[in-house]
């Protein structure tokens, strides 16, 4: 069984989480921690969240969510497990996803910042690896869930 374990901070949308959470389950993968204002697939009444459940279609049924308020402490707790950090973002120091070769023998943890403004530094500079998905045309970025996508099972294959 692949260990990858998913952190997704600050991330606004819950139609991005409920997509990462259907891709996450067609991973194989059984759990995300929801970090700072990351929705899940309750409301803040305990009551599912139909939006959440419209996109995620009953993945959501096989997946574990752990809320964490501060990303900064699971971190460093996933560190102390013995976890490799990788955060996908473009960076300075990121390095291209496709040239990065995971060691099968460690776990690795995947963390997705918030839509606009990514991860923040003081994420970046707890991480083992910053990745990142070389883009061609004239687009800076991809959406969240997409990148997602595409990080999740080149990792999972890799391992």
């Amino acid at each position: 069984m692949v260990k990858i374990e998913v952190v997704l901070y600050n991330i606004r949308s819950v139609y991005n989480v409920a997509s990462i959470t259907r891709t996450l389950e067609a991973a194989g993968l059984k759990k995300i921690y929801l970090c700072g204002i990351t929705p899940g697939p309750y409301d803040k009444y305990n009551e599912i969240n139909e939006k959440f459940t419209k996109v995620s279609l009953g993945a959501e049924k096989n997946i574990s969510f752990e809320r964490k308020k501060s990303i900064i402490p699971l971190i460093k707790n996933l560190k102390k497990q013995g976890y490799k950090i990788l955060s996908l973002e473009q960076d300075k120091n990121s390095v291209n996803l496709f040239k990065f070769r995971p060691n099968k023998k460690e776990k690795y943890v995947l963390l997705l910042g918030e839509e606009r403004r990514g991860l923040p530094k003081k994420v970046l500079n707890l991480s083992d690896k910053i990745l990142e998905i070389p883009l061609c045309g004239k687009k800076e970025s991809l959406n969240v869930s997409v990148a997602f996508g595409i990080a999740i099972f080149y990792l999972i294959n890799k391992i």
